[in-house]
């Protein structure tokens, strides 16, 4: 069955799952067949490798991101038209059950760089770029790159295309979060080829078994970020 009939079936469900039928656990698996759908079983990522891995996030991130696209920050038609009469309980729900979900990480990506842009990439994401006012990647998304509970992503597990187009989106502005976007301020410093450098590093590194995502943001935050507020 293909992936559009997969999201068809499961759409329905949000709607159903307003009423007051069936019990909460009923009510919970049908809005996340929405999920799965597109996001592959326990939001471990879609089959074809582009549309993300979910499963393992900090819920604080996840509702963060479902409350992006209900509000339109995040420029993604099917997710605004599928959470955009969701109150706010049932996105934090959806976040919490995927937060919990930690099947295994697939095996990195193959990513062509020559040795040259392999290092750039690793200096950039280990240690940034002061010159251009330019944080590590780790300074805020954790030494293991996992991220940080509540609301940091991790970094490790994406494919290269997904983070192109994410970072892509910050610098040209289609994605927006809460101000001051920290994001945007950092993707707007890099040029293409550093974040061709650096998708291209990350996507190649392995995930060790049983990583998580720190407990804990990092005590001094290079940067002020607004979706990190409470």
């Amino acid at each position: 069955m293909g992936f559009v009939a997969l999201l068809l079936m499961a759409l329905p469900a949000v709607a159903v799952d307003r009423s007051d039928s069936g019990t909460a656990a009923d009510a919970l698996s049908r809005r996340l067949a929405a999920c799965t759908s597109c996001h592959g079983p326990q939001g471990r990522a879609s089959p074809e490798g582009y549309l993300p891995r979910i499963a393992g996030k900090p819920a604080g991130y996840l509702y963060n991101q479902l409350r992006q696209f209900r509000e339109g920050r995040r420029a993604v038609p099917v997710m605004t038209w599928m959470v955009d009469r969701l109150p706010d309980a049932y996105l934090l729900e959806m976040a919490q059950y995927f937060a919990e979900q930690h099947p295994p990480y697939p095996r990195p990506q193959t990513v062509t760089l020559d040795v040259a842009s392999r290092e750039r990439g690793r200096l950039l994401v280990m240690n940034g770029d002061a010159s251009r006012s330019l944080p590590a990647c780790t300074a805020c998304h954790g030494k293991a790159l996992l991220g940080a509970r509540p609301a940091i992503p991790g970094l490790l597990g994406l494919p290269q295309d997904y983070l192109n187009a994410q970072l892509g989106a910050w610098r040209e502005g289609v994605r927006n979060a809460v101000a001051p976007d920290c994001m945007a301020t950092i993707a707007k410093r890099l040029a293409p080829q550093d974040i061709a450098v650096i998708t291209g590093w990350l996507a190649s590194q392995p995930v060790p078994s049983g990583a998580r995502a720190a407990a804990a943001l990092p005590a001094d935050m290079p940067i002020e970020c607004g979706g990190l507020a409470p």
